[in-house]
């Protein structure tokens, strides 16, 4: 008998092995049709060792080819082939630029447990066939342009844990069968155009972490039996057609961290019972129709940090009792029907960001107090019944932004001591209320600020000349006062509009065009001085205009001619020669590169491949060489562009406080075009490129500079940038070692904030549909508050100071199947590693120095990848701590 079993299993071995050598091969060739059919230049080599090649990785003993990652390759073609890989459990196609449908024979991976095809360019329907993969355990589809329904043959996934279809085209429900997902974690389909009902069957997936269905057009109620998920983490309802009531069951509902449920039609009061979700953090009802008083069982969620009430019919006061939200930083009340006076209570909290009372009725007087909360940026009280004087204390509040008191009833003067809020920046608005007397001269030192507006008072006297301090002005409203006399010659002053001074019958000069005619005779005697020295200019530049157009003409043939010579040389048609680019909209913000830099050649330069430089999550960016011989980095705004034209004039506003934004370790623009519908903005170029190729290019790297001091240089200048950014309430979008430039110095600066600015939703410039991050730097805490924070901010830099003491890559095949650079350090006693395992030996055993102050950083770089985002420092301290290596 036992011969016969070895018989047997001889022969079963013996038969075996030809499958297994067949199947092999079948991978090989497979992989190199797949490699030619999406120009896979890195697949080369020996094709023995085709399980080495980036991207691929293979089973025990490199026997067949189980996981596939071409994320981020700008990939074209056909994905047919990529099915005859039978053994693929994992295929990550993500972030490509690939179009047509999904490959149905893609169900025939039927061992896959992880596919995603997000951030591409996929149509059509979302085929049945993926219904066969009954082993799926993540599937993401999401950023194509998906249309129809969702299919029902996805229910068949029973092991599916994370389902994600956000920013598609889907139409149909939501449907009923996804409540019979029971191992389902995650489940998103927010931008999408779904309707009817959310499935009440939703509350039986007893596992799920995060329910993210905003931006679609879903009716009813809130299901009462969302609630009953005890593991919901997360809940996203915002911009439905939600109504009815929130249902009380919401208290029974205790690990819930955020809830955004804005943008809808509901009705009635915040149930008491709000006040067991014991872990509430963000809080958002804003834009329903909610009523009744604010309730104070809010007070209980010790953790809440953000409460957005506003654009709801509220009534009564705000309780006392949220004076004992420690860890509160925004509170949003504005557009309900409020009063009382400002609560001292909320105005002592230590971590109060922002506050936001306007357009309500709250009386009573502005507190001397106000400014108890010391990080106070954002101080939004227009629009109320609020009387008395402006307290002199508020020249404290030494962190402002904002300052919004308009259309209230206050009165006196404007106090002085508003001049010392020198970190005012957004607006300063004292419009429509009953102030008198002489506008302070020490408002110039603001020298920060962009919008000022003091319209609609009884203020008298001159505008001083000191406001010619303030040198970031752009909108300025003087109108309906008493002011007299000339207005002071000053560029933000002659670029408005003449309604900005209108009302003031006194008031005389440029924009207004009235001659300053009853001054006394000084000053009248100049001013005719001026009229006359006007008139001759004038006479002057009318000729100096015709001899410019007439040599304008002539220069222009001259060219023309010169350029068909030119196309005739090169064998260029005229057709090519009349293809340019129209110009719609440019401007140069260094006075002294104006005459360097070509519009026309910007506009072409963005059109060739062979000049793009870098491409990120938000934007292209391309050399461009001028006619001068100067050499610009231009950034190309991607995917929103048609929404970024749309808001053209906003763009350009915001690109102009954006060039006043000054810091060594930031890049600033030094202007912008637009052409078509592309927004282009202009920055100094910097041969030695990024951090990320300094790091991890080796063809790149300096030879002749230090490595480790260069590179705690770097760390300190892009921690100082961040803390320079945070501190203007800037919370840049993404943070990686390939947003820091490096200069002729090798001094970083990081790059991209304006983008932070320009494509901010709550701005209502642009949406951001895509994630807002780069792969590796996100932190773990965006998959489900979809919310970009200063915490998420300072764990993105952890992973580039990781980055700088590990010299690797922030994701690496190497460091194993589902772990990033993060989890491959903290996890490193676990493996039995030293720190000195995880550093950069190249750096770490120069000398005893550099290895402390390598060690020291790595601690830094820990506190800043901490899990929970509460335990992360601030940018500030994170400074702090990295000079105090320096000086120990």
């Amino acid at each position: 008998m036992q011969l016969l079993l070895n018989v047997l299993l001889f022969g079963l071995l013996s038969i075996s092995q030809p499958v297994i050598a067949q199947k092999l091969l079948d991978d090989k060739s497979t992989v190199l049709a797949i490699g030619k059919e999406l120009r896979l230049s890195e697949w080369n080599g020996n094709i023995s060792d085709f399980c080495s090649w980036p991207g691929i990785s293979c089973g025990l003993n490199n026997a067949f080819v189980e996981k596939l990652d071409l994320s981020s390759h700008g990939l074209q073609g056909n994905l047919s082939l990529i099915s005859e890989l039978t053994s693929l459990k994992w295929l990550d196609l993500s972030h490509n630029n690939l179009h047509g449908t999904i490959p149905p024979v893609f169900g025939n991976l039927v061992k896959l447990e992880y596919l995603d095809l997000s951030f591409n360019s996929f149509g059509g329907l979302i085929p049945p066939d993926l219904g066969r993969l009954r082993n799926i355990r993540a599937l993401n589809l999401s950023n194509n342009v998906l249309v129809g329904v969702i299919p029902d043959e996805l229910e068949a996934l029973e092991k599916l844990q994370d389902l994600q279809l956000f920013t598609n085209r889907l139409s149909g429900s939501v449907p009923q069968w996804v409540g019979n997902l029971t191992s389902l974690r995650v489940f998103t389909a927010y931008e999408n155009e779904l309707s009817g009902v959310i499935p009440y069957d939703l509350g039986s997936v007893a596992e799920l972490q995060l329910l993210n269905l905003h931006s679609n057009r879903l009716e009813g109620s809130i299901p009462d039996a969302i609630f009953s998920m005890e593991k919901l983490e997360t809940l996203v309802l915002t911009q439905n057609g939600l109504s009815g009531t929130v249902p009380a069951s919401i208290g029974k509902c205790r690990g819930l961290s955020s809830i955004r449920i804005g943008n809808n039609k509901l009705i009635g009061g915040i149930p008491r019972e709000i006040g067991n979700v014991s872990g509430l953090t963000y809080f958002e009802a804003d834009n329903n129709n909610l009523s009744g008083e604010i309730v104070a069982d809010f007070s209980r969620c010790s953790n809440l940090t953000l409460l957005n009430l506003a654009s709801n019919g509220f009534t009564g006061t705000i309780p006392s009792e949220f004076g004992l939200l420690s860890n509160l930083q925004e509170l949003i009340v504005s557009g309900n029907n409020l009063f009382g006076e400002i609560p001292m209570s909320i105005i002592g909290g230590k971590n109060l960001n922002k506050l936001d009372l306007s357009n309500n009725r709250f009386n009573g007087s502005i507190p001397g107090g106000i400014c108890n909360a010391s990080r106070l940026q954002f101080l939004l009280l227009g629009q109320n019944s609020i009387g008395g004087e402006i307290p002199h204390e508020i020249g404290s509040c030494g962190k402002l932004l904002e300052l919004q008191l308009g259309s209230n009833y206050l009165t006196g003067g404007i106090p002085p001591e508003i001049g010392h809020i020198k970190n005012l920046q957004i607006a300063l608005n004292l419009s429509s209320n009953h102030l008198h007397g002489l506008l302070p001269a020490e408002l110039g030192r603001l020298d920060k600020l962009v919008s000022l507006d003091i319209s609609n008072n009884q203020l008298s006297g001159s505008i001083p000349a000191a406001l010619k301090g303030m040198l970031s002005l752009i909108e300025v409203n003087f109108s309906n006062n008493q002011f007299s006399g000339p207005i002071p010659s000053f560029t933000p002053f002659q670029k408005s509009l003449n309604s900005s001074f209108l009302g003031n019958k006194g008031l005389c000069g440029d924009p207004l065009s009235i001659p300053c005619g009853g001054l006394d005779d000084s000053a009248g005697n100049s001013y005719h001085h001026k009229v006359s020295y006007r008139i001759i200019l004038a006479v002057v530049g009318s000729g100096l205009v015709v001899f410019a157009s007439v040599t304008a003409v002539v220069m222009l043939f001259i060219m023309r001619e010169r350029l068909e010579k030119a196309a005739k040389d090169e064998g260029t048609t005229e057709e090519e020669i009349n293809n340019k680019p129209v110009i719609a909209a440019g401007n140069v913000f260094v006075d002294n590169l104006r005459q360097a830099i070509d519009y026309e050649a910007i506009a072409k330069a963005t059109m060739k491949d062979s000049n793009e430089l870098s491409t990120g999550t938000f934007s292209t960016v391309y050399r461009a060489d001028m006619p001068s011989g100067m050499v610009l980095s231009v950034r190309k705004l991607k995917s929103m562009d048609k929404t970024v034209i749309h808001h053209r004039n906003k763009m350009i506003r915001e690109v102009e406080k954006l060039s006043k934004l000054c810091h060594d370790n930031l890049i600033r623009p030094i202007g912008f075009v637009v052409f078509e519908d592309a927004f282009l903005l202009l920055h100094q170029h910097f041969p030695n490129g990024t951090l990320a190729q300094f790091l991890h290019d080796s063809e790149k790297k300096p030879d002749n500079i230090p490595d480790w001091p260069s590179r705690f240089s770097i760390a300190i200048g892009v921690a100082e940038g961040l803390a320079f950014l945070h501190n203007l309430a800037i919370i840049h979008l993404d943070i990686s070692s390939g947003n820091v430039f490096l200069d002729s110095n090798f001094n970083p600066l990081v790059g991209e904030v304006e983008i932070s600015k320009l494509l901010d939703p709550s701005r209502g410039t642009a949406s951001i549909s895509a994630v807002a991050g780069s792969f590796g730097y996100i932190p773990p805490e965006y998959a489900y508050t979809m919310q970009v924070t200063a915490p998420g901010n300072v764990y993105s830099y952890g992973v580039v100071l990781l980055e700088l003491l590990t010299t690797r890559l922030p994701v690496d095949e190497g460091f194993g199947e589902g772990i990033d650079l993060v989890k491959w350090v903290h996890t490193a006693p676990a493996r039995g590693e030293t720190p000195e395992q995880i550093l950069d030996a190249k750096l770490s055993t120069v000398s005893f120095a550099w290895r402390r102050e390598m060690l020291a950083a790595l601690r830094v770089a820990l506190l800043c990848t901490d899990s929970t985002p509460a335990k992360r420092p601030k940018m500030k301290k994170v400074v702090e701590m990295l000079q105090e290596i320096t000086q120990n």
